[in-house]
């Protein structure tokens, strides 16, 4: 085998190698979420949340120009407190535990939406700490659900 061979041969696995880091990345992120909620659900039974249901599914429904369409939303845990059913939404990154940043606040806004819950709560694992998350202006008065329901 020659230079010229061995050399190609090396870029070969490498440029095999590195299409492949893209997923290595995914699977890196999943294991640190995983761990994460883990962690997060003792911060939340600590903090009084019973936890009622993991990886929780709910289909949100959107008209497009008449055409009903649903989409599919997922959130990390149901949890009850006080009687009050709320989606506890986990974050471990650095900046993403902040619920004023857009995604972050839009997806605390779907979840109120899609799952038709009391409230919602954001843990910060960067901070190891459970925020109760509120938008008054959607709440009829301090002691009714969301839209009236």
């Amino acid at each position: 085998m020659n230079g010229l061979t061995l050399l190609l041969l090396v870029i070969i696995g490498w440029l095999l190698w590195r299409a492949g880091a893209p997923g290595r990345a995914l699977q890196r992120r999943a294991h640190v979420a995983r761990r994460a909620e883990g962690e997060a659900e003792e911060l939340l039974v600590r903090a009084g949340f019973t936890i009622l249901e993991r990886q929780v599914h709910a289909t949100l429904r959107m008209e497009i120009d008449g055409q009903l369409i649903e989409v599919a939303a997922r959130a990390d845990v149901l949890v009850e407190r006080d009687g009050l059913l709320l989606v506890a939404e986990v974050k471990s990154g650095f900046f993403a535990p902040d619920p004023t940043l857009p995604a972050t606040r839009r997806q605390l806004l779907e979840y109120l939406v899609a799952f038709e819950v009391d409230g919602v709560v954001l843990v910060d694992m960067q901070a190891r700490r459970v925020h109760d998350v509120v938008f008054p202006d959607l709440w009829r008065d301090e002691t009714s659900r969301l839209w009236g329901v």
